[in-house]
């Protein structure tokens, strides 16, 4: 296949492809990824590298935790437990609920989630009475919530679908729909990267169905995360008028609910629509300061206690000012920021790594050299 074939299959010009493949170009839009790994007939992460696992154990360390992780998501059954017993379910339900309110570190996380995991199953299948069972599986819904991200984040991607179809099954036996609405949340974010059209009739569907029912702030919260992945996939899906009328939605749904994103289920709030209002226009293409005038409207003291949440946003402003050479100098800072938040998390993104990479080449001045030098030495990229 030529290159000019290529790009016209993938639907960008043959000089966008050209600079990417000298790795001038950061090929970090998810619409573009997923052309070009449909036109080429492989997945996207075979276009672009997922982190080497380095000698730095904050970039590495967090991996080792996915095989426990990955056994008790695979090996335990809504009927069969891997573990013979468990600890009391209120006990293992305020552990549950401090690893979601970030009070632990990420490797700890991911050394407490199997046990947890396994031991929930116990009380599945074997519960005191009605109220246990629901109990058990409305926190099995929580504790895989968990897996998903913390699988997806470090580039598991088979694994997040996984545990994110786990809290599918669990939400089915519960029949009760803001658990429904929760696990198709998790099952819309791990669909295939190359069905961004599935995935925004996907999330309308699940919103249009807990609408009705969504009357509580914890219910609002979860239709609210609904709403901002319908905007995300018609964005992606180039579906503009969808994309700004899912966006108002959440706005206006995060008028409804506290602004304390590290008490709400997924920390959705006003601020984090805010976040994810930075997060869209990075997606569309948008650089520079359009981007940070966007990010000023978000106040990054109300992100404190969801590092993961605040890095990400610290670190798609600064992918969107190095798409712009007025602004490069300043993705420098934005994203050593980003790091210096979450370095596990960043140091594992593969938007990140993809954009260092990039600006690792275009970079002229020693001063700027020597940073982003600095930073790619700790993500494992050739400097």
């Amino acid at each position: 296949m030529t290159q000019q074939e290529l790009a016209s299959q993938a639907k960008v010009s043959q000089s966008f492809l050209s600079m990417a493949e000298q790795g001038l170009r950061a090929l970090t839009n998810r619409e573009i990824l997923g052309n070009l790994a449909a036109a080429l007939s492989i997945s996207e992460s075979d276009l672009i590298d997922r982190p080497h696992l380095t000698r730095d154990p904050v970039q590495s360390e967090p991996h080792t935790t996915i095989p426990l992780i990955r056994e008790a998501v695979l090996a335990n059954t809504l009927t069969a437990p891997i573990v013979d017993r468990a600890r009391p379910l209120a006990e293992l339900v305020t552990e549950m609920r401090r690893i979601d309110q970030s009070e632990v570190k990420f490797r700890e996380v991911g050394e407490k989630l199997p046990r947890l995991i396994s031991e929930l199953h116990v009380h599945a299948c074997e519960p005191a009475d009605e109220a246990a069972h629901r109990l058990a599986l409305e926190t099995l819904i929580e504790a895989f919530q968990t897996a998903t991200f913390n699988a997806k984040d470090l580039g598991y991607s088979d694994l997040a679908h996984i545990a994110a179809m786990r809290a599918v099954e669990a939400a089915a036996i519960l029949g009760d729909p803001i658990a429904a609405g929760k696990a198709a949340s998790l099952r819309i974010h791990t669909m295939p990267t190359t069905s961004w059209t599935a995935r925004l009739t996907e999330a309308e569907r699940a919103a249009n169905a807990l609408e009705p029912h969504a009357t509580e702030a914890h219910d609002i919260q979860v239709l609210g995360m609904l709403t901002l992945a319908a905007a995300l996939a018609a964005t992606v899906a180039t579906n503009k008028d969808r994309a700004k009328h899912w966006l108002k939605e959440a706005g206006e749904l995060a008028k409804r609910v506290p602004d304390t994103p590290r008490e709400n289920w997924g920390a959705f709030s006003k601020t984090n629509v805010g976040v994810w209002n930075v997060a869209l226009a990075v997606e569309r293409g948008e650089a520079g300061g359009d981007v940070l005038t966007l990010a000023h409207d978000v106040n990054e003291d109300v992100l404190a206690g969801r590092r993961g949440r605040h890095a990400a946003f610290v670190a798609d402003v600064g992918r969107g000012l190095a798409k712009d050479i007025r602004t490069r100098s300043k993705a420098i800072k934005w994203l050593r920021r980003a790091e210096g938040i979450a370095p596990h998390k960043i140091r594992n993104d593969t938007r990140v790594h993809e954009t260092v990479a990039v600006m690792l080449r275009q970079a002229k001045a020693e001063a700027v050299s020597r940073e982003l030098r600095g930073m790619a030495a700790r993500m494992g990229i050739p400097h």
